[in-house]
């Protein structure tokens, strides 16, 4: 038993303390994936299911802290100028899991609803496909939500919902003058009614937001932590840190 063994619970139960408000939705840039196995001498596609393992690793530790929303950055617009076979490779990955959403005993014990953010239109039919699988299987669980931003760019979640207002302005469903705020929030992510963002935080030590969910996120102030490990290598210690940053900041607020 290493002297780090021992410390790292107690230090996780010291940061719980200090973790007094847990935000209720965070978004998380899982950066690191291909530098992790670069480092490793591993090949590009053993470093994403690492950080696919690392992903099913946190869901228990958010479902433990209580969060009840988490949306992952998992495939952005930018992501399919990447070589064709790493990207072959990452929809086969998400193919495989949200595959196995549906028959994981852990997504119907803790009633996890699984659902798709991002341009589906965008997706191959047999990822679409099982997406749509996985999101039906769930659609009625309420304990805990998991987003999976796919085929997801910030702007281009703001023109598909403005693209939806028009067709309504079309069709006579709404007149111009109705739109407002909450209007467009209604329509963001397909009517998904998704919570703004309270904290985001991204690993990899980059220091930016992607500009992820920028109408949930950046349009409420959400906190922002950033971290050093690469994604398969996050800790819940890290996760904790993260939310006394948001703790923090909400304690600021209120005075």
């Amino acid at each position: 038993m290493t002297a780090g063994s021992i410390l790292r619970p107690l230090y996780e139960k010291y940061l719980r303390m200090q973790c007094t408000k847990i935000p209720t939705h965070i978004a998380i840039i899982q950066d690191g994936n291909r530098r992790f196995a670069k480092e490793m001498g591993l090949d590009t596609a053993k470093g994403h299911r690492a950080g696919a393992d690392k992903t099913e690793e946190m869901l228990d530790w958010a479902h433990d802290l209580g969060i009840r929303y988490i949306t992952l950055y998992s495939f952005s617009t930018e992501n399919f100028r990447r070589s064709e076979d790493e990207v072959k490779d990452l929809f086969r990955l998400f193919k495989e899991k949200f595959v196995q959403t549906i028959t994981d005993e852990r997504v119907h014990r803790y009633r996890i609803r699984v659902q798709m953010v991002g341009d589906r239109t965008m997706l191959p039919d047999d990822l679409r496909k099982v997406v749509e699988s996985a999101e039906e299987a769930t659609k009625d669980y309420s304990g805990f939500t998991l987003n999976i931003a796919l085929a997801y760019g910030g702007r281009n979640e703001i023109v598909l919902a403005a693209k939806e207002i028009v067709a309504d302005v079309r069709s006579g469903k709404i007149s111009p003058e109705s739109i407002d705020v909450q209007m467009v929030e209604d329509h963001l992510h397909e009517g998904k009614g998704i919570p703004p963002v309270d904290l985001i935080i991204r690993t990899g030590n980059d220091y930016r937001t992607s500009n992820f969910l920028p109408w949930l996120a950046n349009g409420h102030e959400s906190a922002v932590y950033f971290c050093a490990p690469y994604w398969p290598l996050f800790r819940k210690i890290d996760l904790l840190r993260a939310i006394r940053t948001y703790d923090q900041r909400m304690q600021a607020k209120a005075h």
